[in-house]
């Protein structure tokens, strides 16, 4: 790789994550909105939390996160150095529970799921250069905008937080596949009977490798509490992708990717890889055109790089919100409800192409 790709490459994805950690809330009331995020962890455990080293036992943490009023759907507002927390304005972390074993914590999420009068589960993925924190708040970010049902699990694969890690987290991403496929057991077995997977960046690649792991040593039955699957600007070889999609033979229904042309991140890691076009950056569906998969556009929706668009912009947080869940909207007649999204719908074979586009840029032309 040359110096300017280099150096571009650190420009370019050190912006796309604030760098942060966990703040806990002051003594007393707190305003903000809490989200309880279930997490289980390869990272390695030690006094001042989860760090990059990977762990070949996975940990097992509750995090309790204060969402605060005064800010704008799509933003996590770190606290700045400058002034103290403020509940109002910041997100902060209302309590950490660290479970002994996966039992206590399989018993604690079913009785979270219990609670809730519900069985049914989103599992997060975070991708490329995430802080453990970082993961943590974007996930109760999205889940709270998304207005998403059912209980919010994370897993939190032992991602390096550097720009300058893209090796390493590649190949920490595969290491991460058994430690990834045991919580999703442990989330069955809490009571979870459906279950979405919402992956993102290279969450993505590391989702695919694990639902081929479980086929392949389990049968096609391996996936039936898999609801359906949500690609976020998904990091993966768009040949890498259709060889795992037709090994594990029925994918998992609806299977959704939502990606950008523009997204200037997967520019760089198509460049990194020697490829052309990444799965979440894809310009033609030819090359996964007898997949059923869905696959949106969200290039007119851009937010910085245009690598966390659907978590990001307010407008497809507000198209998506309460469609992101595990509901009959979100199933297998996800299709049939297509006509309801501003946007251009063109079919090719099984996949098709939900170009995404304001409700004016359609009314007027082009």
């Amino acid at each position: 790789m040359g110096y300017r790709l280099l150096f571009g490459l650190v420009l370019v994805l050190a912006a796309c994550s604030a760098r942060g950690d966990f703040t806990a809330a002051p003594a007393g009331p707190v305003a903000g909105m809490p989200e309880a995020i279930f997490v289980g962890t390869t990272r390695v455990a030690d006094a001042n939390g989860f760090g990059r080293d990977r762990a070949d036992q996975a940990s097992f943490v509750r995090y309790d996160i204060a969402i605060p009023p005064d800010r704008q759907p799509g933003e996590v507002n770190w606290p700045p150095k400058t002034r103290k927390p403020d509940a109002e304005r910041d997100f902060l972390t209302l309590d950490e529970t660290r479970f002994a074993s996966a039992p206590e914590f399989k018993a604690a999420l079913g009785t979270a799921m219990g609670r809730r009068g519900q069985t049914d589960a989103v599992v997060y993925v975070h991708g490329f250069n995430n802080t453990m924190a970082e993961g943590v708040y974007r996930v109760a970010q999205m889940h709270h905008d998304l207005k998403v049902p059912g209980v919010a699990v994370h897993y939190a694969w032992p991602s390096r937080a550097s720009a300058l890690g893209y090796v390493y987290d590649r190949e920490s991403a595969m290491f991460a596949r058994s430690g990834f496929e045991d919580l999703l057991k442990e989330v069955k077995a809490a009571g979870g009977r459906q279950v979405v997977i919402v992956a993102h960046s290279m969450g993505a690649a590391l989702t695919m490798e694990t639902l081929r792991q479980m086929v392949l040593r389990n049968g096609p039955g391996a996936l039936d509490q898999v609801a359906g699957v949500v690609m976020i600007s998904p990091d993966l070889d768009v040949d890498v992708f259709r060889s795992l999609a037709l090994e594990i033979g029925d994918l998992p229904d609806p299977f959704l990717v939502f990606g950008s042309r523009r997204d200037r991140v997967l520019g760089l890691s198509a460049r990194i890889s020697g490829s052309g076009e990444r799965l979440g950056n894809l310009k033609d569906l030819a090359k996964i055109d007898d997949l059923d998969v869905i696959y949106l556009d969200t290039a007119a929706y851009n937010v910085g790089t245009g690598h966390l668009n659907l978590g990001e912009n307010p407008a497809l947080l507000r198209l998506f919100g309460g469609l992101i869940g595990i509901d009959e909207a979100f199933r297998t007649d996800a299709r049939a409800r297509v006509g309801l999204l501003p946007g251009l719908v063109l079919t090719v074979r099984n996949a098709t192409e939900i170009v995404l586009a304001p409700v004016g840029a359609i009314t007027d032309g082009p």
